[in-house]
């Protein structure tokens, strides 16, 4: 009998996933680029990593392949494999308690009973574990609508966003306006974030997610200018949509955490502002997931500086929520940590910073046991922001 070359060669290629989802080495070049998304992927579903190996062991077996010594080490191999995926996916499971602590950290051990009762009711523990498990990908749901490509400026399809809000639309609905990442040179506004955008929708949210200005056609303050530009269109079109334009939360990942940190930072700022100098741009909150805080790409020093939230007083910053990896091999934790500690140290509202065990970058793809915490977490902050202000 030869060995099962097609199911040891699997067992083998799922065994290097999984070491780069536990380890995730930071790898430069094309094989730094495969290692990240290989083990991104595989670091928030490994519950479907476990079908796929479970499956091509029974059909070994069922074949007749595992009757030599390469089989049962190849089976031997799938046990270690299948191990491996327990331990990312307990890792994926503690992001619930490290939300929760955080939430306890930045808004005071009772801030659950200050919520008003009626938006803590929305906040009960919903069973997603069928999701989790059997359908992880992101669809939208019937009772969400989605506006598609609508214009805010004069960029052409980098100045489109789609808004999303439940059939029947909403009454005075809080805004989420979200900002795609991809290191400000790709993206797209319908790549990232689903599973926030659709549950906030479902929920009786206006939800904007909105494409800006790319290098190396645009650069810095360009991409914030855009940012400013969506929230401007809010403000004077939201109410339309069944938005309340004065409950209005910024979001963003990596590139687009960045811009919305930003935007927290800047309020009403003329210079940020061509054309629309006299639209309020001033935000309720900020949401940050894997957010870049560092300088951005510019030609000149003094423009790179000012590109970084570091650049700009804290003291007025809105109340903030970050989220970010432990394991985030593109942009490290320190950075991250570094923003939490300047926000909190200056800031006169509440911040929010949840470190997430095991967490590699772009977190938010998929309804995993990660993000689904997060987004709960997102969920409780905005409720008792909501609360503080009296709105509902």
């Amino acid at each position: 009998m030869s060995t099962p070359i097609g199911y040891v060669s699997g067992v083998a290629v799922n065994a290097a996933c999984v070491a780069f989802a536990l380890w995730a080495p930071r790898w430069r070049g094309p094989f730094g680029v495969v290692s990240y998304r290989v083990g991104m992927v595989f670091n928030e579903l490994p519950f479907l990593a476990w079908y796929l190996l479970a499956a091509s062991t029974a059909f070994a077996f069922s074949q007749g392949d595992i009757r030599t010594s390469g089989g049962w080490a190849a089976v031997g191999g799938a046990v270690l494999v299948s191990a491996g995926l327990a331990a990312v996916a307990q890792r994926g499971l503690r992001a619930r308690t490290a939300v929760q602590r955080a939430l306890d950290v930045g808004l005071g051990p009772d801030w659950r009973s200050a919520i008003d009762p009626e938006l803590a009711a929305g906040l009960r523990p919903r069973r997603r574990y069928g999701r989790i498990l059997f359908a992880p990908f992101p669809f939208r749901p019937l009772r969400v609508v989605r506006a598609r490509n609508i214009r805010y400026g004069d960029a052409g399809r980098r100045n489109t966003l789609d808004v999303y809000h439940r059939r029947g639309r909403p009454a005075g609905a809080p805004v989420l306006v979200y900002f795609h990442g991809g290191g400000y040179f790709s993206g797209s506004k319908r790549r990232q974030a689903a599973p926030l955008l659709y549950r906030l929708a479902g929920q009786g949210w206006v939800c904007v997610s909105a494409n800006y200005r790319l290098r190396p056609a645009a650069s810095f303050p360009d991409h914030l200018i855009d940012a400013k530009q969506v929230i401007a269109w809010v403000r004077r079109h939201g109410p339309g949509y069944g938005a309340n334009p004065g409950l209005l939360f910024v979001a963003g990942t990596s590139a687009g955490g960045h811009l919305a940190t930003l935007c927290g930072l800047t309020p009403n700022q003329p210079a940020l502002q061509p054309g629309f100098e006299g639209v309020d741009t001033s935000v309720t909150g900020v949401v940050s997931l894997c957010g870049y805080y560092g300088r951005y790409y510019g030609r000149d020093a003094q423009e790179a500086i000012a590109s970084t939230p570091f650049a700009y007083p804290a003291t007025q910053a809105p109340p903030t929520f970050l989220a970010h990896g432990d394991h985030d091999t593109l942009i490290p934790v320190a950075d991250a940590r570094r923003l939490a500690a300047r926000l909190r140290g200056t800031s006169t509202n509440a911040v929010v910073y949840a470190e997430l065990p095991g967490g590699q970058h772009s977190f938010d793809l998929f309804h995993s046991p990660r993000f689904e915490a997060v987004v709960d977490g997102i969920e409780a902050f905005a409720a008792w922001v909501r609360s503080r202000l009296g709105v509902r």
